[in-house]
């Protein structure tokens, strides 16, 4: 059985585990372990833990309890002293709290949710997201990084505040995968953290597995303002250590509803200007646009408050790399 890893952290990579979640694979999420916004944000300063947002989501995706478990771990409070608060956060950071160690509540979570596949945080040491634009402005905190999306300049530089060794298993998945699936998701608080890690750059540069990267839908203001496709291969090139073996990227029409939307946050869909030329590596080019527009509000197996109303599409994504890793 092919074993498959994918990189990443939030939406992007609960989108992608539940496409494959049913194929005859050797499925693991290696998570970012750098979230410092909304619930997890808080409990991280209120109460010294690990970030659990990304994990519990993660876990979710992978999950094959009955779905009372999959809706109490994304259930968000709306009232009273627990609002904007995650039942699955409080559920993972309570664990925390009483467990030898994070693998321990990694392992009961696992259980009590059922989940097919394993789910490695890429650290078990606090850490937080740091950037330097070409401004000069530094910041710090994947959360304010998150939200300066007026940012005119280029980041140039990030690096994790203080640096932190990696989780071994996280290394040793890296080593023993056939394929690695980078992304899709915001390129500098859900993806190069990860890379930032010690330890990984290397694991990835001697791995022999197939490395795939899924290229975002749209830019990201402050973060990838105005990138092109070959833009964001050359950032994650520069963190990753290595070129990707194949890029996939989208091919279905973004509704102009949805385009008008990001505008006011300098987002927009993302040129594909990747060629032969430019991309010495295979480039998929595929309908995996969900045509889904997911509104605030709306119910979701994500979060129910969401701000990103477009995504890739769960079932279109693993049709296309379920081909690839069966080929």
């Amino acid at each position: 059985m092919k074993k498959i890893t994918v990189l990443g952290g939030g939406t992007g990579a609960f989108v992608v585990l539940s496409g494959l979640k049913k194929q005859p694979l050797e499925l693991a999420a290696v998570v970012a372990m750098t979230d410092s916004g909304g619930s997890t944000g808080k409990l991280r300063d209120q109460l010294g833990v690990l970030p659990p947002g990304d994990l519990r989501q993660c876990l979710v995706a992978l999950s094959e309890a009955p779905n009372l478990w999959r809706k109490l771990f994304v259930y968000r409070f709306k009232t009273g002293d627990l609002k904007g608060h995650n039942f699955g956060n409080i559920f993972l950071s309570a664990l925390e709290k009483v467990s030898k160690d994070y693998n321990e509540v990694i392992d009961l979570t696992s259980y009590v949710l059922k989940t097919k596949g394993r789910v490695i945080p890429i650290t078990f040491k606090k850490t937080h997201l740091s950037v330097e634009y070409a401004s000069g402005s530094v910041l710090n905190g994947e959360g304010p990084i998150d939200e300066n999306w007026q940012e005119a300049s280029r980041i140039v530089k990030a690096y994790l505040t203080p640096p932190v060794e990696s989780n071994p298993k996280a290394l040793e998945q890296i080593k023993v995968s056939d394929f690695i699936v980078v992304g899709p998701g915001d390129l500098y608080t859900s993806i190069i953290p990860i890379l930032l890690v010690d330890g990984v750059k290397d694991s990835l540069k001697k791995t022999k597995a197939k490395i795939i990267y899924i290229m975002n839908l749209m830019t990201k203001g402050g973060q990838t303002t105005d990138y092109k496709a070959t833009d964001h291969l050359k950032d994650l090139e520069k963190y990753l250590g290595r070129k990707p073996d194949y890029v996939l990227i989208n091919t279905g029409q973004i509704p102009s509803q949805v385009v008008q939307y990001y505008l006011p946050e300098n987002q927009k869909p993302v040129v594909n200007d990747l060629t032969p030329a430019t991309f010495k590596g295979t480039i998929l080019k595929e309908d995996i646009l969900d045509e889904k527009i997911h509104k605030k509000g709306a119910s979701d197996m994500v979060n129910p408050v969401v701000r990103s109303i477009l995504r890739h599409d769960s079932k279109k994504l693993g049709l296309v790399l379920g081909t690839l890793f069966h080929d």
